[in-house]
């Protein structure tokens, strides 16, 4: 891990604040390690960043994902697109178009 930059869980405990801002600051990130041994890894994020990785990591998300590939891969068909939009109204109501 030469060239990347490192912290303890101790030095992180310790210095937290300092250790986050540097993340943000250089945009790079930070591994945690435990005696040694990477154990995590602190990254910058924007609001897009964080959304993507909230929705991909999201329990009910990956679970629908996961049963619509499957859905596609038996041959399944789909929503239709209208059915979907009227789905999507029903609980959000109406989609602008100016947006």
């Amino acid at each position: 891990m030469t060239g990347m930059a490192t912290v303890t869980i101790r030095e992180l405990g310790r210095q937290v604040s300092g250790v986050v801002n540097e993340v943000r600051t250089t945009g790079r990130p930070t591994f945690v390690t435990h005696r040694g041994t990477p154990v995590a890894v602190l990254l910058p994020l924007d609001a897009e960043q964080l959304e993507d990785h909230v929705l991909a990591n999201a329990p009910e998300y990956v679970a629908s994902m996961r049963a619509a590939d499957e859905a596609i891969e038996r041959g399944e068909p789909g929503v239709a697109l209208a059915d979907a939009i009227a789905e999507f109204e029903a609980e959000h109501g109406p989609i602008d178009d100016k947006s």
